[in-house]
């Protein structure tokens, strides 16, 4: 088949990824990644209400995980792909410029896990009951960030002669690694943004089918979460042609999502033989969640869980029973009264 032909059903990359409101940039990049944290969310907010968590807890533990989170996917990014940072002709000023894409989804969850438990420990809850909930909605929004890549056109695949080949525009066409040469205008690649977030939406389908079928609990899904992202990162890994880091002729994005997935795999086994089932509530042992907490605190400064004056009740103050001997008419020995 001809390009012409190829090209008739190729998949075209968009035109511009930035649009200026006035003196503001508004990239396409960024629209991806927020619009993947906002559905994440809302799911996460609909699933710890069916586990029996408050969903504005959502909201305090995602204002901690999501800076973590963002930080930590650009730091592994610039140190699994040092070269545009660190190498020949390299600017380490660029490392700041996450609108221009790069995050890297392991350094993302670590140090999300890491705000995620601080706002966790805040709020008085479980964070393996927390994980549970987030791990669909997490893959619905790498799902839909990956959007993002289609937009700066990049992070795509080899080249391909499959009717839904990616057309990249000249001034993004790499070089072929094997040639030296770049590769030429009308040469079309495998859209891996594509593949992952097809990946990325069934994952999420299945772990919703799975917790509902079996009652995942203690983190079982989020590490079913994680074997199933790492199986499809695998292959998606290894059509891609960006420059990164290699260990023994493999990215290094191969290996860790290897060895990860298979710890995750472990994880997901033990779990399932030492507690099996799902946590009985979503609070921290010993704890009640924060909300309760603030709740029990207003109910005793308003006077009691009905917030209503003692003397509403008809009791007063003092022991009506212990009255005084001389109101009674009684000589009795206070110490003899009941």
């Amino acid at each position: 088949m001809t390009v012409a032909g190829l090209l008739a059903t190729s998949i075209p990359s968009p035109s511009q990824g930035v649009w200026h409101l006035g003196p503001v940039p508004i990239r396409a990049y960024a629209l991806a990644i927020l619009a993947g944290i906002v559905v994440a969310v809302w799911m996460t907010m609909r699933r710890w209400k069916a586990r029996g968590g408050d969903p504005d807890d959502v909201l305090e533990i995602a204002f901690w995980a999501v800076p973590f989170g963002i930080v930590g996917g650009r730091l592994y990014h610039v140190i699994s792909t040092p070269e545009p940072y660190w190498g020949e002709n390299g600017d380490p000023v660029q490392a700041l410029y996450i609108w221009q894409g790069g995050l890297g989804i392991w350094g993302a969850v670590a140090l999300g896990a890491v705000g995620a438990w601080i706002g966790c420990r805040r709020m008085g809850v479980r964070l393996s009951t927390f994980a549970d909930a987030l791990a669909p909605g997490l893959l619905v929004a790498q799902a839909i960030g990956r959007l993002g890549n289609w937009f700066n056109q990049e992070l795509f695949g080899s080249p391909t002669e499959l009717p839904w080949g990616l057309e990249i525009d000249a001034a993004y066409l790499p070089v072929d690694p094997a040639t030296g040469v770049q590769y030429a205008e009308g040469t079309l690649f495998h859209p891996t943004f594509l593949y992952e977030s097809l990946w990325n939406l069934a994952a999420a389908a299945l772990l919703i089918w799975l917790d509902r079928r079996y009652r995942l609990g203690h983190g079982r899904v989020f590490w079913a979460y994680v074997a199933l992202y790492t199986l499809g990162r695998v292959w998606i890994e290894m059509l891609r042609i960006d420059t990164a880091e290699t260990v023994l002729g493999l990215r290094l994005n191969v290996w860790t999502s290897i060895v990860v997935g298979l710890g995750a795999l472990v994880a997901f086994v033990v779990i399932g033989r030492l507690r099996p089932g799902r946590e009985d509530g979503v609070a921290l042992p010993g704890r009640a969640p924060r909300a309760e907490q603030v709740s029990d605190a207003q109910d005793e400064t308003d006077g009691g869980p009905s917030g209503a004056d003692p003397s509403a009740t008809g009791e007063d103050a003092t022991d009506t029973t212990d009255t005084d001997a001389s109101a009674t008419g009684s000589d009795q020995d206070p110490a003899s009264r009941t």
